[in-house]
């Protein structure tokens, strides 16, 4: 068989499996599936009010032709970004693929159709609640990343590494907490799909079918066939990184960070093991 017929048939297949698996295993998610998916990292990672972690992956690619240095990542190699929000159980909520790997995770994030959705308020989020056992004002319900990403009302990022005291501390903690679902989200794909174990040798367009594909495989084989061996595997294939770290908070983000701080020293939603941790706000 040709490679011109063995490519379309990799174009045809993956094009099928994201038209035909799209909408049962992404669909979009609705206020009930939010507070589900909030009580889940309230129970696991003791964040409450949290409906998703976010982060991009940096998928290897082969330099595509008259490309210059746009996919070309701070890693010092060629990719395609995927940018992922994900719950506990580490299925894909929303994704976003195919921006330049020279792009930061902030520029994609703001650019993305998931920020649209959240700025117009399309994303069916639920009301701002009070915080468990807490008489004090409610807070929204929020997206945790890392320092790549520009604090907003809506998607909390640590505090910065230095002069920490132990309420902050405390929080990035927490947080850390939170993020690393989708760190394992990541490692769990990775390991799952080995296109991904070298760059992949395909067009643009070819490369973003193929994680398209790859994204619904996930979800499916993590709602029918997931098991805590795999778990256990993707907490030891994190993608540590050290990125550039971009985005100015604004007043609201910063009011509503200060709130769930001030909550998580609070007796209320006081974590026992948070004061024997020194700071993880990794990456």
């Amino acid at each position: 068989m040709g490679t011109c017929t063995i490519a379309g048939i990799v174009r045809a297949t993956c094009a099928t499996i994201w038209m035909r698996l799209r909408a049962a295993m992404l669909p979009p998610p609705t206020r009930q599936q939010w507070l589900q998916i909030a009580r889940g990292f309230l129970e696991r990672a003791q964040f409450p009010n949290c409906i998703g972690a976010l982060d991009g992956k940096h998928i290897r690619v082969k330099k595509p032709p008259n490309s210059g240095s746009r996919f070309y990542n701070y890693k010092q190699y060629f990719s395609v970004v995927l940018l992922a929000l994900v719950d506990t159980n580490y299925r894909f909520v929303i994704v976003d693929i195919g921006a330049y790997g020279s792009s930061a995770d902030a520029g994609i994030f703001r650019a993305s159709r998931m920020s649209r959705w959240l700025q117009s308020n399309q994303l069916d989020i639920p009301q701002p609640a009070c915080l468990p056992g807490s008489a004090g004002p409610p807070a929204p319900f929020v997206i945790v990343g890392d320092e790549g990403f520009a604090l907003s009302p809506h998607l909390m990022r640590p505090y910065p590494r230095r002069g920490l005291d132990d309420k902050r501390r405390h929080f990035n903690y927490r947080l850390s907490r939170a993020r690393r679902f989708v760190e394992c989200a990541f490692g769990i794909l990775a390991s799952k799909w080995r296109v991904f174990h070298s760059a992949i040798q395909l067009a643009p367009q070819n490369v973003n079918n193929v994680i398209k594909a790859c994204v619904v495989l996930h979800n499916y084989v993590r709602m029918y066939e997931a098991c805590q061996d795999e778990d256990a595997l993707a907490f030891s294939t994190q993608d540590q990184r050290e990125g550039p770290q971009l985005g100015r908070a604004g007043s609201a983000g910063l009011r509503v960070r200060e709130l769930f701080a001030d909550y998580f020293s609070s007796p209320a939603g006081s974590f026992p093991f948070a004061s024997q941790q020194s700071s993880p706000a990794e990456p």
